[in-house]
């Protein structure tokens, strides 16, 4: 690798294999989003039932856990960007599924439990093939760029996902509004195309030697790693509990429906609140990066994002919704670069892809779960309820974590 000044704001920038990664990042997430939130506005208005939404996490929830452990095994021993390219025709191909059966002339022939059904199996089709994609991009992206400049690569993926993260949402309800269901369907499909060829791009290609230990035993060294490394654990558990009862992404389509009364536009500008302040904030930590006093400034982030979620429960204003959930997106911008950042120094080369995957059941699937766990409690007690004891619950949790881990005041990541 060439040597650039680790000091550089855009030093990962430098190198072209990182470039294309993160453009595969940036429109991976955005398509993803798209595809969520008009499938979700398309749910929420055939049902006007928020556990139709909870399930659509959880259908993709199930097959990521169950397969994600063998994902990160496979990772550890596989070309990784075979196994994204793979992954990528599997979720190719359930994109296609969902195109076809919201056509009119399948659509009007099925009743609705077996479109439902179908929705819901195309999610778990996806949910399977992430179980693979996830590790094997987390365990690539650290040696795509030298070990001095892990923190800068690390604001750097986290700014372009967000992006993506902004657009697709945002483009998602202007779509949606205007082009319809089927045709963003068919953009999502086409963007997805993209990514396959932009992985094709990237030339490194790290191999390990075959792992000789049984799998279930090499499987269970990931989980050591993890419940053994303090930091690690804790930065995980901090993540999965915050965005498993923080998390108000699943219920959006609710308040912008029912609550704040601003259709599928609104929905869009809704979803991309927080990651346009979680983006804003990663490219002003490429300068000033949160990992010299790096455990103090992730249990702020947290308990931050918990009170704005508060906030944003307790709204009726559309702006003010917008400002709260902008304002959880640039606390956890912070938290999502320090765990990234402990990510990639503390796990072994040859390990990466397991703890990838341990951290893809802590802290990717919680999204899925939150959905689902944001669902039901929003049939049971209520849409705003359930919002304010998701931030009261993180609110909680940074406090027992903060207790338990006072000593780690002292690590800097950089």
């Amino acid at each position: 690798m060439k040597t650039v000044a680790t000091n550089d704001p855009y030093a990962a920038l430098c190198y072209s294999d990182f470039r294309f990664f993160v453009s595969n990042s940036f429109l991976f997430s955005a398509t993803i989003r798209i595809q969520e939130v008009i499938v979700g506005y398309e749910l929420y208005k055939t049902t006007h039932d928020p556990l139709a939404l909870g399930l659509v996490g959880l259908a993709e929830a199930i097959p990521f856990i169950i397969t994600s452990l063998f994902g990160g095994y496979v990772a550890d021993q596989k070309n990784k960007i075979t196994i994204m390219h793979v992954s990528l025709v599997v979720i190719l191909l359930g994109s296609g599924i969902l195109y076809t059966a919201f056509q009119p002339g399948v659509y009007n022939r099925l009743a609705e439990w077996q479109h439902l059904a179908v929705i819901y199996a195309v999610f778990g089709l996806i949910g399977f093939a992430k179980g693979f994609y996830s590790p094997a991009a987390s365990s690539l992206k650290p040696f795509l760029v030298p070990r001095a400049i892990y923190h800068n690569s690390s604001t750097w993926s986290s700014s372009f996902s967000q992006a993506g993260a902004i657009i697709g949402p945002a483009a998602a309800g202007f779509l949606y509004a205007y082009m319809g269901l089927t045709h963003t369907l068919l953009i999502v499909i086409v963007n997805f195309l993209v990514c396959w060829v932009l992985l094709g791009m990237i030339k490194t290609r790290p191999e390990f030697p075959k792992l000789v230990t049984p799998i279930m035993e090499s499987l269970k060294e990931g989980f050591k790693f993890v419940f053994k490394t303090r930091i690690v654990l804790y930065a995980m558990t901090l993540d999965l509990f915050s965005v498993l009862f923080g998390g108000v992404i699943a219920l959006l389509p609710i308040f912008a429906e029912d609550i704040l009364k601003v259709g599928p536009e609104g929905l869009g500008l809704l979803r991309a609140a927080p990651s346009i302040g979680s983006m804003l904030t990663m490219f002003a930590m490429a300068y000033f990066p949160p990992t010299h006093n790096a455990w103090r400034n992730m249990l702020v982030a947290v308990a931050g994002f918990g009170i704005f979620t508060l906030v944003f429960a307790a709204s009726t204003n559309f702006m003010l919704s917008c400002g709260a959930l902008f304002a959880t997106g640039v606390f956890d911008s912070v938290s999502v670069i320090i765990r990234q950042t402990i990510l990639q120094i503390y796990p072994p080369d040859e390990m990466r892809g397991r703890v990838a995957a341990v951290n893809g059941i802590f802290v990717s699937s919680s999204n899925e779960l939150g959905a689902f766990e944001s669902g039901v409690m929003a049939k049971a007690f209520g849409t705003v309820p359930s919002v304010m004891m998701g931030g009261v619950l993180t609110l909680v949790v940074v406090s027992w974590v903060y207790l338990r881990s006072k000593d780690l005041f002292s690590v800097r990541l950089s």
